[in-house]
């Protein structure tokens, strides 16, 4: 009887789960792939990883480079040699970069453990910027040093005009991560919609290459 009982229970609830089209159907699905992926999905995620941050939703356009994926690289260098000639990053170098044409607001990144020993110049950092910001900033490593044997990394926005003053000295105990690929381009909009209107008016929307 408790086995008829039990395969009944899971029948009931895959129908509800996936079949059921009903109002009470739909609402339970919701209910479950929420508990689903916030207790379930993004802790395992974590775990693996090694990160607390494994997904991470681009909020800025300080990575931004016009047309990503499908911009021309040698255009790009050209307007922002300047820039990194002035941290002896040379062209070359750089375009083995990862990420070398960038990432883009609404991309979503996937991320993991950021171990400071292993971090390259050129690699992408995730790091806590409080109190200055309330989110953590994902910038492009520009120096390493080692101070007491901590590291402290320098970092800079690939579509910022120069460096933040929070960036110039990234102590080991603030990086939240490193990330490694995009998952997916722009999808990350369909949670920046709700709160992007909070941004100042300069920073709304979408990007441009400064």
């Amino acid at each position: 009887m408790k086995k008829k009982r039990e395969g009944s229970f899971f029948k009931k609830f895959w129908y509800l789960l996936w079949k059921d089209e009903s109002l009470k159907g739909w609402i339970f699905s919701i209910i479950f792939l929420f508990v689903f992926i916030k207790f379930i999905f993004f802790p395992g995620l974590s775990l693996i990883t090694g990160t607390e941050l494994p997904l991470a939703i681009v909020e800025s356009c300080s990575m931004h480079h016009k047309a990503n994926v499908f911009s021309n690289f040698d255009n790009w260098w050209e307007r922002h040699d300047s820039k990194y000639s002035g941290f002896s990053i040379e062209k070359i170098e750089f375009s083995n970069f990862v990420f070398r044409r960038g990432f883009s607001k609404g991309d979503i990144l996937f991320i993991i453990r950021a171990k400071p020993e292993k971090l390259e110049i050129g690699d992408i950092i995730i790091f806590d910027a409080r109190p200055t910001y309330p989110n953590p900033l994902i910038h492009r490593i520009i120096n390493i040093k080692q101070e007491d044997g901590k590291f402290i990394f320098s970092t800079i926005g690939d579509n910022n005009n120069g460096q933040l003053g929070i960036e110039k000295e990234i102590s080991e105990d603030k990086l939240v991560g490193k990330a490694v690929f995009r998952i997916v381009p722009s999808l990350g909009w369909g949670k920046l919609i709700f709160y992007d209107w909070r941004n100042p008016v300069s920073e709304r929307g979408f990007c441009e290459e400064n």
